[in-house]
């Protein structure tokens, strides 16, 4: 089970929201070089970053932060946020990050998915934010009116990398994540699938370790809360 500590950038700050809500964010003190600084040492090899000012602006706001990050760290990171070309996927790869997600872009444009797995071979991952069974696009903001998994079965064999699945009804709430429905999506999904939204406690993470096909968890908020601390949460990680 691979551990995504999570960082979400918002002017060049860490911050968590709830529900993916840019009004009801909280900011913390350390800055994001700092933060992912933190989680190395404590022995993580994998981390999660979402650029909120880029799913914001649909541009690569915080290249700079994310590309320090990566420099410095030697962690294999996964971006997402607002990435809805071609050129903003490449400035990612140039920058050394693993995994490139996409999402509200790609659920809006199929091909454009088609064409990102094509040219970036094992570097897409693909973003499934579903609330109530659908997905959402553009920050959460809109329903795509699309089923989750008829949208997945239609791009199963496009060659993603791999799938981040989120509950927004879960997300920020510290109320276990929607095993149920990942179990449903892992099941139909031809590459590994990580869990994101909702982590509460280390018993997540063990509940999480024995679905079939899922390959790893983000954990946020309740790292950033002290509910999970980073020292039992790395003895998870493998």
């Amino acid at each position: 089970m691979k551990i995504f500590p999570a960082i979400d950038i918002k002017d060049k700050k860490c911050v968590r929201l709830v529900k993916g809500d840019f009004d009801n964010k909280t900011e913390y003190e350390m800055s994001p070089v700092e933060q992912a600084g933190k989680f190395k040492d404590h022995g993580f090899k994998n981390l999660h970053v979402v650029d909120l000012d880029g799913a914001l602006t649909g541009k690569t706001v915080n290249l700079d932060i994310i590309q320090e990050i990566v420099g410095k760290f030697n962690l294999k990171v996964e971006v997402g946020g607002g990435i809805r070309n071609t050129d903003s996927i490449q400035k990612y790869i140039d920058a050394g990050v693993d995994k490139v997600i996409l999402g509200s872009a790609a659920i809006k444009d199929k091909i454009f998915l088609k064409e990102a797995c094509e040219k970036f071979s094992n570097k897409i991952a693909l973003g499934l934010d579903a609330k109530d069974g659908y997905l959402s696009v553009s920050g959460w903001k809109e329903s795509s009116n699309q089923l989750t998994l008829d949208y997945l079965k239609e791009v199963n064999d496009y060659g993603v990398s791999r799938l981040i699945y989120t509950d927004i009804d879960r997300d920020g709430m510290k109320q276990s994540p929607n095993f149920d429905e990942t179990s449903k999506v892992a099941e139909i999904s031809s590459c590994p699938v990580i869990i994101s939204g909702g982590v509460s406690s280390i018993d997540d993470i063990k509940k999480a370790k024995s679905l079939k096909n899922v390959e790893g968890i983000i954990v946020g908020k309740a790292i950033y809360d002290d509910d999970i601390q980073l020292e039992e949460l790395v003895k998870e990680d493998a």
